[in-house]
């Protein structure tokens, strides 16, 4: 028996192969008279970096910095999805009528993607891959790999059609 899927979790890296997926996740849901849940993870400054202008920072204020930014990076980055689906919406009404959240999170992305779908209770995952070049064959990318390989949910990993390098989608 095939599993019924009720919610889609859309994790997007805010590129135009991930808009292009979006539109997959949106196909998706409409065949199935589901909702889209959009995700974004915001990936965390590397530790060697925080580490290097720490030496230069006073610690304190270094931290209290770091949380306004990020804070205000994901405010921006809200605002930014939220300008995509009311594009998209002028289209298909997508938005308006599919989706029921748009989550920010930061974190490292498969962590959050695997994070949000459980805790979301969504059934199947979509999200685009960069397949680039001779290694497009040998390698999906790290994050759809990831994804793949840990989930237990459907996971729907959408390549950017070949010929494809602007397809006026950017989020």
């Amino acid at each position: 028996m095939i599993p019924q899927i009720k919610k889609i979790l859309y994790a997007t890296d805010l590129s135009k192969n991930s808009a292009y997926a979006f539109r997959n996740a949106v196909d998706l849901a409409e065949r199935r008279n589901a909702q889209i849940v959009i995700l974004h993870a915001l990936e965390p400054i590397p530790a060697r970096v925080k580490t290097y202008i720490k030496g230069f920072a006073d610690e304190i204020r270094w931290d209290e910095k770091l949380k306004f930014e990020e804070e205000a990076a994901i405010g921006r980055i809200e605002k930014r999805i939220e300008e995509f689906c009311r594009r998209e919406s002028q289209e298909t009404k997508a938005c308006v009528a599919l989706v029921s959240k748009i989550l920010v999170r930061p974190g490292q992305p498969a962590e959050e993607i695997l994070r949000a779908a459980e805790d979301e209770n969504c059934d199947a995952i979509v999200l685009g891959t960069h397949s680039k070049g001779f290694l497009k064959q040998t390698f999906l990318g790290s994050v759809a790999r990831s994804v793949l390989d840990r989930s237990r949910k459907p996971v729907f990993v959408i390549p950017l059609p070949e010929g494809e390098t602007d397809l006026s989608l950017e989020i």
